[in-house]
């Protein structure tokens, strides 16, 4: 390692110490000089304590008997410095906090890393630390406002995610060439994950915001659900104008989410679908907000159910696992006809299930019936809200959604067939 790099790397171990120390010292910036343990300077020594440590570790490494002994008496004094101050400042401000003594056992470690291990791990560790230390208010806002229910749904989410999926089979079960157990559960995953997201979005950012933005997260949880659930509130006298452009961009968001699992599972299709899918999302988003200027929304205080609770997981897994056998035996038995009969039939309730199978299917699959298949399921899933929206809602909601619906589908299947002709 030459002079150059080694500058480099204490500069990092420096610059990281120092992005710290700016996040402390504002937080502290209305104190008075002497008031607060550690700021700018002190953290930027530490970044720098930290650097200095890894070069002499560097240095002692061909004759060193005990490797990393530096480090470590380094780690200690600075612990035992920090602690000690921190701990005097806590009894004169009668409070109670170790975080500015772990963020600086952080730094310091990192400005080892910097020097020592890889800097890129180096600096975005750095800039993952400065983050979190800044995101205090809001975490802390969102754990008095979030419920013990969310809460234990995101334990569900990582008990899934690190314990129960790597233990689960890989290897296809069931008629039809079977199913990936394993590869069901992460699709459940990502798609609760996904719905999950937009489901604390709402709580955070609440409703009150308008049913525009509470629609268009809602269609991240589920777009038909979301779109029932409006026209209801409808029916018992809400706002219809303000509702129909939540359950718009309902639709919307369910597009643009259809578009990015179509990227992530089968990006092969992605060039012959994101254009007339991209086209219909724009429309709609467009109806919306068109629809959302006209009158301010009238919010309820209704948000969209928790999707990660146990039931809602059970009845995705079985819905998948559905749609996957009844598209599989469809297509063998009646050929390219029976697959999109069975996505047409799945995209009554979510078009999740339709594209998340085809998917699977690739890439034994001719790719023109794939794309005709979740292309098929996309329309029908809209076509279908729409008939909810007449079913469930009031006369005016009814006809705003007809009108978005049949503008998104003409200009898709428009865009569809100009893409081809080219």
């Amino acid at each position: 390692m030459d002079n150059i790099e080694l500058f480099e790397r204490v500069g990092l171990a420096i610059a990281i110490g120092a992005a710290v120390g700016v996040e402390r010292h504002w937080r502290e910036r209305d104190e008075p000089a002497g008031a607060r343990t550690a700021g700018i300077r002190t953290f930027t020594m530490i970044g720098m304590l930290g650097g200095i440590a890894g070069l002499i570790e560097r240095s002692l490494a061909p004759t060193s008997v005990y490797p990393g002994i530096v480090t470590i008496g380094f780690l200690i004094a600075v612990t035992v410095v920090m602690t000690l101050f921190e701990l005097r400042e806590a009894i004169a401000e009668e409070s109670f906090s170790a975080t500015s003594v772990i963020t600086a056992i952080l730094t310091f470690g990192l400005g080892v890393l910097a020097v020592t291990g890889d800097m890129v791990l180096a600096s975005a560790a750095g800039a993952a630390l400065v983050t979190l230390l800044a995101s205090r208010e809001f975490l802390h806002g969102a754990i008095r406002r979030l419920q013990w229910v969310e809460l234990r749904s995101a334990v569900i989410l990582l008990a899934m995610t690190f314990v129960l999926l790597p233990i689960i089979p890989a290897e296809p079960v069931g008629p039809f060439g079977g199913i990936s157990p394993r590869s069901l559960v992460l699709l459940v995953i990502t798609l609760a994950s996904i719905s999950f997201a937009g489901y604390i979005a709402v709580r955070l950012l609440g409703t009150s915001r308008g049913d525009v933005v509470a629609g268009g997260i809602g269609g991240l949880v589920s777009s038909t659900g979301t779109t029932v659930a409006f026209a209801r509130r409808s029916r018992q006298g809400a706002d219809p104008t303000s509702l129909a452009a939540g359950a718009i961009s309902a639709g919307a968001l369910s597009l643009l989410r259809t578009a990015f699992l179509i990227g992530t599972l089968a990006v092969s299709l992605l060039p012959g679908l994101l254009l007339p899918i991209g086209v219909g999302a724009v429309l709609m988003l467009a109806y919306a907000f068109f629809l959302s200027s006209r009158q301010p929304s009238m919010d309820d205080g209704h948000s969209p159910a928790n999707p990660f609770e146990l039931p809602a997981i059970a009845r995705m897994a079985a819905l998948l696992a559905a749609v996957a056998f009844l598209a599989r035996a469809a297509t063998l038995y009646f050929g390219d006809a029976g697959l999109i009969a069975a996505s047409a039939l799945s995209a009554l309730a979510d078009v999740d299930a339709t594209t998340v199978t085809v998917a699977g299917m690739l890439p034994a699959l001719d790719p023109k019936l794939a794309a005709r298949a979740i292309g098929v399921g996309v329309l029908v899933n809209m076509v279908v809200k729409a008939i909810y929206a007449a079913i469930f809602g009031s006369r005016g909601f009814a006809v705003h959604l007809w009108m978005a619906t049949l503008l998104s589908v003409s200009a898709g299947l428009t865009a569809d067939w100009l893409q081809d002709a080219v």
